[in-house]
């Protein structure tokens, strides 16, 4: 009998290091994404915009290579930087005017073949040194699963949401000046069939707690 529970008390705790272990190790699930398409681009331009009126100014477009993220996780799509050299402050109003514009995002989904397009709209408006009114819009604001907003392919088990509306911050403005991040999510219905590792590693724990509190006993 005694045999039987040393037996018991082992299992547990070979059980719970292993959770644990488990747990350690484990990963979520990754997506390998970019925004760096030929299509990706203002509507009828490149990935820079120029002021239509006042001193010089342009909006200019970074798109994301590819990048591998695990889900969930908040990620960049890429980042705006707002460029006026010869722009004065609001007080001096020496300012530059960016007329309306539409700009069309495209997400790759390389993990699963699918792809999509954000289209984001402002009515633009006049910029300074130290202020930026320019606010794009973004529909839809998810992308995937399956073909849902897909203009090709599959996302598969994958979404792609965009943290929208992106404020264009001014010139002076930002970690970096003028650049202003377009904001994201990355998330997978995978996620949802694994069990989440805290709750892994509470059980985990759990065992090897039941095996001292035998021992004791």
């Amino acid at each position: 009998m005694n045999k039987r529970i040393a037996g018991f008390v082992n299992a547990i705790s070979v059980a719970g290091v292993a959770l644990v272990l488990v747990v350690a190790s484990a990963s979520a699930a990754t997506v390998t994404f970019n925004t760096n398409s030929v299509d990706t681009k203002f509507a009828g331009n490149g990935l820079s915009l120029a002021s239509s009126g006042g001193a010089a100014a342009s909006l200019v477009f970074n798109a994301r290579p590819d990048s591998v993220t695990g889900t969930p996780s908040n990620v960049s799509f890429g980042y705006f930087t707002l460029f006026c050299p010869s722009c004065t402050t609001q007080a001096n109003a020496g300012g530059a005017f960016f007329g309306g514009f539409t700009f069309n995002l495209i997400i790759t989904d390389i993990s699963d073949g699918g792809s999509g397009q954000f289209v984001g709209t402002s009515s633009g408006g006049t910029v300074f040194s130290d202020v930026s009114p320019m606010t794009i819009s973004w529909v839809p604001l998810v992308l995937g699963p399956g073909t849902l907003n897909a203009a090709s392919g599959t996302f598969g088990p994958s979404t792609f949401r965009i943290l929208g509306p992106t404020s264009i911050v001014a010139p002076n403005s930002g970690t970096n000046p003028g650049q202003t991040t377009v904001e994201g999510a990355v998330t997978s219905t995978l996620d949802s069939s694994v069990p989440e590792p805290g709750t892994m590693a509470l059980f985990g724990a759990g065992l090897i707690g039941l095996r001292l509190l035998i021992r004791k006993k």
